[in-house]
């Protein structure tokens, strides 16, 4: 929040300068991160008032201008605002002036003709259009009130006060309006605040003759208060409330919503003020929006309400949402002359979600979220009443028409000192526990209990984050200064941390990838529509966030393959080819019958460009799918488990290349995924050759682990023998090596493949695998008839089961 440091000291005693209060401010527990000065490098610029204008005589646009300026003379400044003419107070830049964006000001001719100096707009001294009033966004800045000329125009605009940046945490929203500033201020001075209401005189007919109200769910709007003006004249609020709100960041529209902002401000009070001849009926009720009605609201915006918005109807429509926008067919205008005033109570849950649902986050929203002060509802439409009198020369009705009441009165919390001292490890005395209750506006009673005090503590409605003892610890630790809080070593026995077999699990996983030449990722746990549509290892339904962010963002992720490739892109795109990342993180899998989903803890990696890059004495090597399975294979076989890892071209995915794929099964179940992207799926995301794997790792955390064991160097020779098979293209390596394997004899150690050949010299459909056997007897010699006489049975048992030719 912006707060005015000449306002605030309007407020309360600040004894020190801006930059001190806001060091101060910080350590006692809200952060003022800057203080700025929005005039801060201008110089030069005075109030000026336009004696005559005439046409320029060589343009169509531009004036002449004859301007006091304070000097002994007037000054001939040309202006091509449209909006320029004689008899106005204006803001003037004289020679030599610095203004927004550090433009220097010269004397110079314009057509031929000197201008001495310039008129200038807000824009052009630094505003922003979101602060300058709409009827001069398109020209100079024309001041209503009669300034001498030659005044300070920055001290006139209020460009020289400071401006403090409290950047007010969620329990702290009593400090969005003024008068909480001014009680933390004040406490943390010792210096009691001192507030000036304005007097409210009701002159009008009794208010319950112009309209009726009710509330459908008090558990909806807590408390619900209109009042109402009549005979209002609107027009452009004076120059002291304009300043007040510029230096907030709220921009001046009339004095009657101007009236509704200050107030806002000033208390913490959101308010919305209703044409009321634009109402449809004389009825303002509050309820549930029923699905499907419609709101113009006041940016323009026309919204399709659901069941759970809570709106302000005119007794048959919605002309507004209820603590977020009001709507635009009960706007004030120039024309209106009786006007509802509107203070309310609204459960924040709902105008969260309502805010969040339509992206309507307003400086109203936000104190309704977050929280009100209940005490000061209806003084504060008491007060934008009796301003309406003296800004807008309104006769106020009689009485104010309550929907709905809360209640406000203190909550009393006690406290003992004795507890307070042990809490925070200080000494504090007595008397000065209790002159911090009271500088912070609390009522405290103080009773002595053998050596200790009891505090009874009475806290108003102003500061509903204080409810518990703890509450008021942390309010005396804050005010007695966390600086002076003692440093002691704690007393407790330390527990040492130490990681599960899991975690441990999990950590090796990643140390053996990293080692490999991976480099870890971590990617958006929130996906769009679609991302999912394709490596899926389980079975599961979307999880769609009640409140999600943006549309990007709204669905729990099913996989980790997508955000890798995300990350694949952003790299490809800024010209980064070799790209080796891995992520071990979380998935969501949701069944048909569970409103949660399951959390499994899943491994992923991608893979693209050069594994090894061209040297002077080696060419580039790229990476291929045996590439990748070599690595998956080496992270399975670390986890040493039981069961059979086996791998298989069925079960692939859409988005896998249908000959480089294969799925990865664990005892029969299939556990992952490994391969190159499908090339019609590399086309559609823009990416280079790429492979990836997947892998489930719940199954391999739950499965049993073979017991390691140490196993001497054999003593004795192994013997090796070679065999060239030719079989069909569809016969897999694993299968042969399963049937080796399952034939080759009790000594048969190690079986790998070492040539692949498929070529024109080959029957069709045929390719030629050869494989090296190795066999070793641990206890004794081998000799070649045993190893020729299991050798056979393996030739037999291919030739039998997969119709090979021994080459």
């Amino acid at each position: 929040m912006d707060v005015s440091y000449e306002w605030l000291k309007e407020l309360v005693d600040v004894p020190v300068s801006p930059k001190e209060l806001g060091e101060k401010v910080s350590v006692t527990g809200i952060e003022v991160p800057s203080v700025t000065y929005r005039g801060a490098g201008m110089k030069n610029l005075v109030i000026g008032h336009v004696l005559s204008t005439k046409p320029h005589p060589d343009s169509d646009h531009l004036v002449i201008c004859q301007v006091d300026v304070g000097e002994d003379e007037p000054r001939q400044i040309i202006c091509g605002a449209p909006n320029v003419a004689a008899g106005q107070t204006v803001i003037a830049a004289l020679p030599g002036a610095r203004i927004g964006d550090n433009n220097k000001i010269k004397r110079g001719k314009i057509r031929g003709e000197v201008s001495d100096g310039m008129l200038c707009a807000l824009q052009e001294i630094g505003f922003p259009d979101t602060l300058a009033p709409n009827k001069y966004s398109d020209g100079i800045y024309v001041f209503q009130d009669a300034i001498k000329p030659g005044t300070d125009a920055l001290e006139v605009l209020g460009m020289k006060d400071a401006i403090l940046d409290f950047d007010i945490t969620p329990n702290r929203a009593d400090v969005l309006g003024m008068r909480g500033v001014a009680w933390e201020v004040g406490a943390t001075y010792g210096n009691k605040p001192h507030f000036s209401e304005p007097k409210l005189v009701e002159e009008g007919p009794d208010v319950n003759t112009f309209l009726t109200s009710k509330v459908e769910d008090e558990k909806d709007t807590m408390s619900y208060n209109l009042r109402v003006v009549t005979n209002v004249k609107v027009g452009e609020s004076p120059l002291w409330m304009q300043k007040r709100l510029w230096n907030a960041g709220v921009k001046p529209h009339n004095n009657i919503v101007d009236i509704t902002n200050y107030i806002m401000l000033y208390y913490g009070q959101p308010m919305h003020a209703y044409d009321y001849d634009k109402l449809t009926s004389k009825e303002i009720d509050v309820r549930r929006a029923q699905a499907g009605e419609k709101v113009t609201t006041l940016d323009g915006s026309e919204l399709e309400l659901v069941n759970s918005d809570i709106v302000i109807t005119d007794g048959k429509k919605p002309v507004g949402l209820a603590g977020v926008m009001g709507g635009l067919d009960s706007e004030i205008s120039a024309d209106t002359t009786t006007v509802v005033f509107e203070a309310a109570m609204f459960n924040h849950a709902d105008i969260r979600k309502t805010a969040q649902r339509y992206n309507l986050h307003s400086a109203a929203s936000t104190r309704f979220e977050r929280g009100i002060d209940k005490a000061s509802i209806v003084p504060a439409l008491n007060a934008a009443a009796a301003m309406a009198t003296d800004l807008a020369g309104a006769t106020v009705a009689k009485g104010v028409i309550s929907a709905a009441t809360v209640d406000s009165s203190d909550v009393v919390v006690k406290a003992s000192l004795a507890r307070i001292n042990k809490i925070l490890g200080t000494e504090i005395g007595a008397a000065e526990v209790a002159d911090i209750f009271d500088r912070l506006g609390f009522g405290v009673e103080t009773a002595a209990d053998g050596d200790d005090t009891i505090y009874t503590v009475s806290v108003p409605a102003r500061r509903w984050d204080i409810s518990i003892v703890p509450d008021l610890v942390e309010e005396v630790a804050r005010l007695y200064g966390y600086d002076k809080l003692p440093s002691t070593l704690p007393t407790t026995t330390e527990t040492i941390g130490l990681r599960t077999p899991v975690q441990e699990r999990i950590r090796r996983t990643r140390h053996q990838l990293e080692g490999m030449g991976l480099s870890q990722a971590m990617t958006y746990a929130l996906r769009k529509e679609g991302d999912d549509k394709y490596f899926a290892l389980e079975n599961s339904m979307l999880t769609t966030l009640a409140w999600p962010m943006s549309s990007d963002h709204q669905f729990l992720r099913e996989n980790l393959v997508s955000g890798l490739l995300d990350a694949v892109s952003y790299n490809v795109a800024r010209g980064n080819n070799d790209i080796f990342l891995y992520e071990q993180a979380r998935v969501f899998i949701r069944q048909n019958d569970e409103q949660r989903p399951a959390e499994h803890e899943y491994l992923s990696g991608v893979l693209t460009g050069n594994m090894q890059p061209a040297s002077w004495n080696h060419s580039a090597k790229p990476v291929d799918f045996f590439m990748v399975k070599g690595i998956v294979e080496k992270v399975l076989d670390d986890y040493n488990t039981t069961g059979k890892i086996t791998y298989s071209a069925s079960e692939l995915d859409d988005g896998m290349h249908p000959g480089q794929s294969a799925s990865i099964y664990l005892d029969g179940e299939r556990i992952g995924l490994l391969g190159r992207l499908h090339p019609a799926f590399e086309a559609e995301q823009k990416l280079p050759e790429t492979y990836i794997f997947e892998i489930n790792l719940e199954p391999l955390l739950a499965a049993t682990t073979n017991e390691v064991i140490a196993v001497p160097a054999a003593k004795f020779p192994s013997i090796s023998r070679d065999i060239a098979l030719l079989v069909d293209q569809d016969v897999t390596s694993q299968q042969i090596i399963d049937v080796i394997r399952a034939n080759g004899g009790k000594y048969l150690e190690d079986v790998h493949v070492f040539d692949l050949y498929s070529g024109p010299r080959l029957p069709n459909n045929a390719k030629s695998l050869a494989y090296s056997l190795t066999y070793l007897n641990r206890e004794s010699t081998l000799t070649d008839d045993v190893v020729e006489k299991a050798f056979g049975k393996v030739k037999d048992a291919l030739k039998e089961e997969l119709h090979a030719v021994i080459r």
